[in-house]
């Protein structure tokens, strides 16, 4: 997979770090290694960023033409639209198949492409204002960490763009991988794109941030049983509404989203790593139905079980998907 990482003068180091240690990862453990990172910029050379330090043999923008995904980490601060040259070279790059993903503020440069005209993109949520207002033909969603429509992909601020990598990670080797990956970098394995980009406020109390920790383990190990917003509640010895309001402040979304996006992810891991037809994965993963799953699964990933397993294993095909 090879990747063009733009790069520009008075860049942050940390958003080229973050995709070149999620992509690198993958060479270092020895899990593949035609996973390739190239830094480029409008012109070959070296690129000063905004601690100071200088970044020698940047390539120029003919890498984008070679790479397989086309990531613009960030955008300059005061938020100048891209050149038409620049603009030209993202349209190009996804004319002819490139994934094309625009981190943090890069989701300016991607959306003045026009590669997101129509569509639902994220930035950081300080520039969500300045981003819907320069490009009304989008729809800027404050509420997720990153979204993917399968040939573009934006992401909400900073850290946010270590969880789009490693999302991009689980997209080409599966959830095993961008865990391990997840793993050796010490960060959180799997957030949902649909996770929010902040926490409203901390905890007053720290043994609550513990009962609900405590409760998202025990609902991990039950993801096969019915967990209602109330079973959940009881279970963490709280009024629904305070166990709601609580959960939401120390996970930034619902206990309904998160209970789905558990099940869907451990759905995910079986269609990998198993040969189990969609019906018992269904039920396994506690899905009322295979068609409420199969519904579920469609609208998160926009493929569906059975397509998603092809990606992934050489096991026996399963049922085909209705």
């Amino acid at each position: 997979m090879r990747i063009a990482l733009y790069a520009f003068d008075g860049i942050t180091m940390f958003h080229l770090a973050a995709p070149m240690m999620v992509f690198g990862e993958i060479r270092r453990l020895g899990i593949a290694d035609d996973w390739e990172t190239r830094l480029w910029s409008d012109r070959a050379g070296a690129v000063r960023t905004e601690e100071g330090y200088s970044i020698g043999d940047v390539a120029g923008p003919g890498t984008a033409d070679w790479a397989d995904i086309v990531i613009v980490p960030s955008w300059p601060l005061a938020l100048t639209p891209p050149s038409d040259t620049f603009a030209r070279t993202l349209t190009g790059a996804h004319t002819r198949g490139a994934l094309v993903a625009g981190l943090c503020l890069g989701a300016f440069a991607v959306a003045d492409a026009g590669l997101l005209d129509g569509r639902a993109g994220v930035t950081h949520w300080q520039a969500m204002p300045q981003l819907a207002q320069r490009r009304p033909g989008i729809q800027v969603d404050s509420s997720v960490l990153y979204i993917d429509h399968g040939d573009v992909i934006t992401s909400a601020g900073t850290a946010s763009a270590i969880d789009a990598c490693l999302h991009i990670v689980r997209k080409h080797l599966g959830s095993a991988v961008a865990a391990r990956v997840a793993r050796s970098l010490v960060v959180a394995p799997h957030r949902e794109g649909g996770q929010a980009q902040y926490i409203e406020r901390p905890l007053a109390q720290p043994a609550t941030d513990t009962a609900i920790s405590e409760l998202m383990n025990w609902a991990l190990t039950r993801l096969d049983q019915p967990l209602t917003v109330d079973k959940l509640a009881r279970q963490a010895r709280m009024s629904r509404r305070s166990f709601i309001r609580h959960f939401q402040q120390a996970t930034g979304t619902t206990p309904a989203r998160w209970i789905l996006e558990q099940r869907l992810h451990e759905a995910r891991a079986l269609l990998e790593t198993t040969d189990w037809s969609i019906d018992r994965i269904a039920s396994a993963c506690g899905f009322n139905s295979t068609i409420t799953f199969r519904q579920n699964f469609t609208t998160a990933f926009a493929t569906t079980p059975t397509t998603y397993r092809r990606q992934f294993t050489n096991t026996p095909e399963a049922p085909a998907d209705c």
